[in-house]
């Protein structure tokens, strides 16, 4: 016999009520998607350092002519907000070129989140030395840290001039 039959209706009930509750929690269950740019709206001022900068009112020596890549010098990047988090980069530049790159700021809440920077971090870090770019790959299981990663330290690129 069917179990829909016509002559047993508590039977509907009961499978009806199961499967609107069924439906229920899965449908709750579900997490909303925001996309990467869509969570990184807030987004503070650049910061930069010089350290080659001369010490003390010595006037008889100038340090090097302006627009030259000489010395050593370090720029903070955006703190660029993730859905997980906030996320900025400090970069130091010696003789033009990307020497340092620091996670000053990354999302470090839960055990979760120290888990993936635990790895991610320093692969985002080997890229960014080797690119000498912000063109730089994501890091698999930490998409969110790696686009915040990689918006901060073009930002940081871009206020120390390369």
């Amino acid at each position: 016999m069917h179990p829909l039959k016509k002559n047993r209706p508590l039977r509907r009930i009961v499978l009806a009520g199961a499967a609107t509750v069924s439906g229920m929690v899965l449908l709750l269950s579900l997490k909303p998607h925001t996309s990467p740019t869509l969570a990184a709206t807030g987004v503070t001022s650049p910061t930069e350092s010089s350290s080659s900068a001369q010490p003390g009112g010595s006037g008889g020596s100038s340090g090097p002519a302006p627009g030259t890549r000489t010395g050593s010098r370090t720029a903070t990047g955006d703190t660029v907000q993730t859905r997980w988090g906030p996320v900025q980069v400090r970069v130091t530049i010696k003789d033009g070129r990307l020497t340092d790159v620091t996670a000053v700021d990354y999302p470090q809440d839960n055990p979760r989140d120290q888990e993936i920077n635990s790895y991610a971090l320093p692969q985002l870090r080997r890229e960014a030395l080797s690119a000498q770019s912000a063109d730089i790959d994501m890091v698999s299981g930490a998409t969110y840290t790696s686009t915040g990663y990689q918006q901060s330290l073009q930002s940081a690129l871009d206020s120390a001039g390369i």
